[in-house]
Parts: C-alpha cells; structure tokens; sequence
C-alpha cells in the first residue's frame, strides 16, 4: 500500500477553505458539526480498529476529514451523504489529497435510511460521526441491513453513547441500549471535546464501540417481535411489565401470562431486564390467560390497582 502525503488529512483551515468555496454552512437541521482535527480523526480510525483488509462504510462523511483518515488505514471505503453539494465535491477532494487512494473510495448519494446495498464488497466495519438527530435510527437501520458489518466505533451526543451502552439497571438504560445490543456488545470507547468541530456543538460528544455477536440471539422470535415488546415495555417504562405490556399483549392478564412463561416478574420494569429476557417474552406472547383468582369461598378476588405513575419521560 502507498502511503499517502504527510499532509493528506483536512486541518481547520482546510475545512474552512472547501466550505466557503462550496458556500457550506453546517446545519442544525442535518445535525453537521464537522471535524476540524487530524489528530480526533486518526484517534477515531485507530480506537475502531480499522485494519489494511478492512472494507468500511462511513456515513455522513461531510467534507470528508475522516473519509482521509480512514482511506489511510482500511482496503477500502464506501461513504454514504444525503447533502446534494458535499456529496458531489467528496470525490474531488479525495482525488486531490489522496490520489493514490482514490480507486478504493466510492460514495453512495443518498440517505442511509434508505440505503439497502453497497457498491463493492461487503463491508466489514462501520465507523461514522453520526449526525445528533438520526444517530440511533441509523445505527440500527445499518446493522440490521449489512450483517458483514463485525465491528462498529460512532461518535454521537455523549448522552445517547450513555444510554446506548447502559446496562440493564441503569436510570439510561432503554431502548437504544436493548436493540443495540441484540446485534453487538456495547461499550463507551471514549470522549470528545467540543473543540475539534466546526461550528462546536452545545453538548459533548462519545465514542461507542459495538462489536457483532459471534452467534445471533438464540430465540425463536423474530427481531420485529422482539423489538415490539422492548418498544411497549419503555413507552410506560415507569409502569410494571403486567401494565405496560397489556396492549401488546391484548390485556394486562394476557401479559403477566407471557411474562411468567418467561419467567420474568410481572411487577418487574423494563429498565431491569435484559435482551435475552426481552426475547423470552415475545417468545411467550399468546399464553393462555390464567384462571382468575378466587378467593377462600369461590368470590372473585377485586382486581389489583397499578399503582399511579409520574408522567413518562421521552425515550430515545
């Protein structure tokens, strides 16, 4: 492999300098805060792993300061960018600073939302500076889509790298740390200062590091099944599983049915439990409702009160 020129990677006032010649202004509407230090985005390429045999996908590549870093490291990288202007000047910028790696570089215009396949060959790792907004809609959306993707480093908002790799019993843990983790094992990799971007953000940034399980979940739900339990489990993530789960399940008997077929409490919550038991519930969903209870001399037992709730708090 050629090395590149010493100076190949984009400092401040080269991104300023391709910005004002594209009339680039970052948005707060795509969530673009651009990487301004060759240093952050070495650091980046390095804590992911990348290696010389590795075909990696980046998506968000903006003005490309770690599409450079990357292309150093890995056989070859595919970036995918929604943005009209930056899609179109990236290629140029690639062949100027990094000729002798311009064979290896493909972009894919388009949101990754709606990407579903790759030029070239599959790819091995995901690394990106995922825009704050989208950050966890397109992580998963690319691990469900390329399960060549083995390993994973994305820096986001520093609060959703927390709740991305809480663990079960965390006041963070939700959502995005269940779905995560039923594809990866999830750590915190790292922080990011404020000013290594252009413009810098209002909040810190962090790195996450998601690495694909050897073997998938072993279960016989399906993802979507799975997901759908974890989805109504937090949507009343302070109510009990018994009366969160009631219209998912169809009722809240119908509920406490599946949950102890899993054997999970139904008095337990959300935040407690973890994938595996995620899947075991969906994998009961349908149990026989039990009988009601009845009391010493045949009279139906009233029906227990859910205990009232503090509003929700949004889930990510």
């Amino acid at each position: 492999m050629t090395s590149p020129t010493p100076d190949a990677l984009l400092g401040p006032a080269d991104i300023r300098e391709l910005a004002a010649a594209l009339g680039v202004r970052p948005t707060k509407q795509r969530g673009q805060n651009f990487v301004i230090d060759a240093n952050t985005v070495r650091r980046i390429v390095r804590t992911a792993g990348v290696r010389p045999d590795d075909v990696v996908v980046e998506v968000g590549p903006g003005l490309g300061s770690l599409t450079l870093a990357l292309l150093e490291a890995a056989d070859r990288v595919t970036t995918v960018e929604i943005d009209d202007v930056l899609a179109a000047a990236l290629p140029a910028t690639v062949a100027a600073r990094m000729p002798e790696r311009a064979g290896r570089f493909a972009l894919v215009h388009s949101d990754a939302m709606r990407v579903t396949e790759l030029p070239g060959p599959a790819p091995t790792a995901l690394v990106a500076n995922l825009p704050y907004n989208v950050a966890v809609p397109v992580l998963l959306h690319m691990l469900e889509t390329f399960p060549s993707i083995e390993r994973t480093l994305v820096m986001v908002q520093a609060e959703v790298a927390d709740r991305l790799a809480a663990p079960p019993g965390s006041k963070v843990y939700g959502v995005p740390s269940v779905k995560a983790n039923w594809y990866a094992e999830v750590k915190r990799a790292g922080a990011i200062g404020r000013r290594v971007f252009w413009p810098a953000p209002n909040v810190d940034s962090g790195l996450v590091s998601l690495v694909r399980r050897d073997e998938p979940l072993k279960t016989t739900a399906t993802r979507r099944e799975v997901f759908a339990v974890v989805d109504a489990a937090f949507a009343q993530r302070r109510k009990t599983l018994r009366a969160a789960l009631a219209g998912w399940a169809g009722s809240a008997a119908a509920a406490e049915a599946a949950l102890v077929a899993a054997g999970v409490s139904p008095q337990a919550r959300g935040e407690s439990l973890t994938v595996e038991e995620f899947a075991r519930i969906a994998e009961h969903k349908g149990q026989a409702e039990p009988e009601e209870r009845r009391g010493p001399r045949g009279q139906r037992e009233p029906k227990q009160r859910e205990p009232e709730q503090s509003p929700e708090e949004p889930v990510a």
